[in-house]
């Protein structure tokens, strides 16, 4: 019997989805915790600085935003799952601005990681689009996922070890 749940085990192919909503902090601490996210990670993505520190990113120069790595489990979740938590936990009509976080840092993104990511990811912003639900357009970019840099240690599960809710 063991030896069956190791097989599946190895069977079981995680994924990866990579989003941008704002502070890290919050958008780690709204994903963690769903079933089927294996693990989270924050960091930085999607500009032209090598090796970007917190206080680099910061300085609004390097072209990064503060991102979410999420691997996750698409027998358990689905990438449209994460997609839905992703629209309904930020708004995607302000450009580069999450609250009172404001910069390019800050800027609501999804970075794919396949043509299926890309292809969901379009879908998901066209219905959204379509809902009516927000009487601004929506500013979210969707664009191939690059190399992802690991935030500081700090800042990984902040609000976690902190017990807070928000970032705000």
């Amino acid at each position: 019997m063991r030896l069956h749940s190791d097989k599946m085990k190895k069977a079981t192919k995680l994924e990866l989805a990579t989003f941008a909503a704002g502070c890290f902090w919050h958008v780690e601490e709204t994903f963690r915790t769903l079933r089927g996210v294996k693990e989270t990670m924050v960091g930085y993505t999607g500009g032209h600085f090598k090796n970007p520190t917190y206080e680099d990113v910061c300085s609004d120069i390097t072209g990064h935003a503060e991102a979410l790595q999420i691997t996750y489990d698409p027998k358990v979740i689905s990438y449209e799952r994460l997609l839905d938590v992703f629209w309904n936990n930020h708004d995607p009509t302000t450009i580069n601005r999450q609250g009172f976080d404001i910069g390019e840092q800050y800027r609501s993104a999804i970075f794919y990681h396949n043509e299926k990511q890309k292809k969901l990811a379009e879908e998901s912003k066209k219905k959204l689009e379509k809902s009516g639900k927000y009487n601004r357009p929506i500013v979210t970019v969707i664009v191939k996922a690059g190399h992802f840099y690991k935030a500081e240690e700090y800042h990984q599960k902040y609000l976690m070890k902190r017990r807070m809710k928000t970032c705000y």
